[in-house]
Parts: structure tokens; sequence; C-alpha cells
């Protein structure tokens, strides 16, 4: 696997990103060295969704340091017995894009956020198959997430 650090890496993330921009779901969008880092529109708490590399692998995750929020999402999830893969792949396909089924990690990281995420299959960078499912995981993430527990603020 190609390092995805680097700056064929850099070409994806920008690709994405200018998806993510286009598709007016988030509140800001940042481009770094950790990669890219969409902030939840309307969320409770503070949120992000992000594409970053980790351990030779491309990670999407939904991220906050509000306790709170990461519990009332479980809840939902509790609640309602559905499974967030599949709720991904239901995003997914309203993209137009096919089920990945990919498995959804949920934990608190080093840096103290509570973590959902997901590993994405790196086929290279210059690949369109991958820039599509990464921004369409990005996209179905922030779609699954915005309805569950508090990522949407209730109006009063």
């Amino acid at each position: 696997m190609p390092d995805v650090q680097s700056a064929i890496f850099d070409v994806l993330v920008r690709t994405v990103a200018d998806r993510a921009r286009a598709a007016g779901v988030f509140a800001q969008i940042e481009l770094g060295n950790a990669g890219l880092s969409c902030s939840a529109k309307n969320a409770a708490a503070p949120a992000w969704y992000r594409l970053r590399p980790e351990s030779g692998r491309l990670w999407v995750e939904l991220v906050t340091p509000d306790r709170w929020l990461s519990q009332s999402i479980e809840q939902d999830l509790v609640h309602t017995g559905d499974k967030l893969p599949d709720l991904l792949d239901e995003e997914l396909v309203e993209l137009g894009l096919p089920p990945a089924a990919l498995p959804v990690e949920h934990f608190r990281s080093e840096d103290k956020l509570y973590t959902f995420r997901s590993p994405l299959p790196f086929t290279g960078p210059g690949n369109e198959d991958a820039v599509a499912l990464a921004a369409g995981m990005l996209l179905a993430y922030e779609a699954c997430f915005r309805r569950l527990g508090d990522m949407e603020e209730k109006e009063d």
C-alpha cells in the first residue's frame, strides 16, 4: 500500500473536500496534515467528520469530545436495534453507491475523543473508485449520524 501521507493522498483528500463542499451538509471544512475534518452542522455538541490516515489505513470517522453526545447515539442504536454498518450501507445506496459492508469501531481515543470509525479499502488515491468510496462514506457518515442521538440540535 502506498504511504497515505503522500502527495497523491493529498489529491484524494482535496477531491473529497470539494465533494463535501458541494454537498453543503457540513458547517466548516478544513484540510490539514492529518487529513480532512468537517464540522457537523447544527449538532447539539461539537463533532467532526474526518477522513484521515492511520497505521497505513484510510479511515472515515465521527469524533466528539462530548460523552453525552456519544452516549445518545449509542442509546438510539440500542433502542432501535439498528446496526451502524446497515445504516451506512443504506446511505451509500441513497448516494448511488454500492453497499460497502464496512465495520464500525466505537471507542474513546487517547486524545479523549469519542470515536466512531470505519476503515476504507484503499486501492490507490488515483483510482476514481477510491475517491467515490471515500467521499461517499464521508457523506454516508454525516447522513447516518445526523439522525442519531443528539446530533441534530433539538428546537425548544
